[in-house]
């Protein structure tokens, strides 16, 4: 049975904080944007929050589109709710926030650059039960420890990554797009998400080649499901070129693959690793699968964060997506350990 989602005064109170870090002021023109399948609970305390905080807010709703893709799609971070429509980019560039409460997120929605051009600040909140965004609140402190694992990334030629379960995987950083996300965002046509807590690479074309294990107990993302058999994926030239396994986790992989149709789901999206210690990687067995998104999965300290799909800096685009969090792994940065065997040093 799903968890109740009534309107919880603590998460409100959550909310307020969350977005007074992000510098909503009273006075200012704030947006909640939503869809018809959003999760209203989510639209409400945006509301709420804002009111308390004397923002001036209004509230953009539009229909969940149709479906275009062949199988189901989870968890891609590229909204196509707004579908281009003019006078939505329009009022959401001139507010001075954006609540994005859409179903999928804004990160990758191709209206993104035109929204943040205009000076807005976007915070996507993800599709989760309030208890987890309440759980897994930002803190002012966070954005320090991502920023410094950014700096490190931006001046770095080689990220690699080793496990006891046989993972060797060797990234080159050269014409890498560096990322990172803290939860909150005050700053003028940017975008945050919440859960947050890791940094990211999006590397450019022919930067990724090895072998990649997951073992027992690491995350598919997009199925919602923890691994109980070994999955070796075989890497490339940036496309995962054989999965080998004899399980239904290694099956379900080769049959969400191949449905796309389409080398570029085979190819990296992007690389990273969790920094937030209050997001957790058990906490999937505590939610039914319509409550949660499992954004926090991507982002509990210590993980090693694979992902499938598009990249724009690698021009591809795809909706095929795999978002898989690795426990035990080691991290490297030109040769230091950023994460050392699952563990933040």
């Amino acid at each position: 049975m799903s968890m109740v989602e009534r309107i919880e005064a603590k998460w409100i109170d959550s909310f307020v904080e969350v977005f007074r870090l992000c510098g909503v002021k009273p006075g200012d023109a704030c947006a909640v944007l939503s869809e018809t399948l959003s999760r209203p609970s989510l639209v409400q305390l945006s509301e709420l929050a804002l009111a308390r905080l004397g923002a001036r807010w209004f509230h953009v709703v539009l229909p969940t589109p149709r479906q275009s893709a062949p199988v189901p799609v989870r968890s891609t971070g590229a909204s196509d709710a707004i579908g281009r429509l003019q006078p939505v980019v329009s009022a959401l560039a001139g507010s001075t926030f954006v609540a994005d409460c859409t179903v999928e997120g804004l990160q990758h929605a191709v209206e993104l650059p035109e929204i943040l051009k205009g000076g807005a600040r976007v915070l996507v909140i993800s599709n989760e039960h309030p208890e987890i965004l309440e759980r897994t609140a930002p803190r002012a402190e966070d954005e320090g420890e991502v920023r410094e694992a950014m700096r490190r990334l931006k001046n770095a030629r080689v990220m690699q990554v080793t496990s006891a379960a046989g993972s060797d995987l060797t990234i080159a950083l050269a014409g890498a797009r560096i990322g990172g996300v803290w939860g909150f965002t005050a700053k003028p046509g940017s975008l945050s998400h919440w859960p947050a807590g890791l940094v990211l690479a999006f590397p450019a074309a022919g930067s990724v080649d090895g072998t990649l294990v997951l073992a027992p107990g690491d995350v598919n993302l997009t199925f919602k499901r923890y691994l109980s058999d070994p999955v070796t994926l075989r890497i490339r030239g940036d496309h995962v070129a054989a999965i080998e396994g004899r399980s239904v986790d290694a099956d379900l992989m080769r049959s969400y693959f191949a449905a796309w149709d389409d080398p570029s789901a085979y190819a990296v999206s992007h690389v990273g690793w969790g920094l937030n210690r209050r997001a957790r990687w058990d906490a999937m067995t505590f939610y039914d699968k319509a409550d949660f998104n499992g954004t926090e999965l991507r982002a509990f300290a210590g993980s090693f964060l694979y992902s499938t799909g598009a990249n724009e800096v690698a021009h591809r685009h795809t909706l095929g997506h795999f978002d898989l969090p690795m426990r035990g792994c080691t991290v490297t940065v030109d040769g230091v350990a950023v994460v050392q065997d699952g563990r933040l040093p």
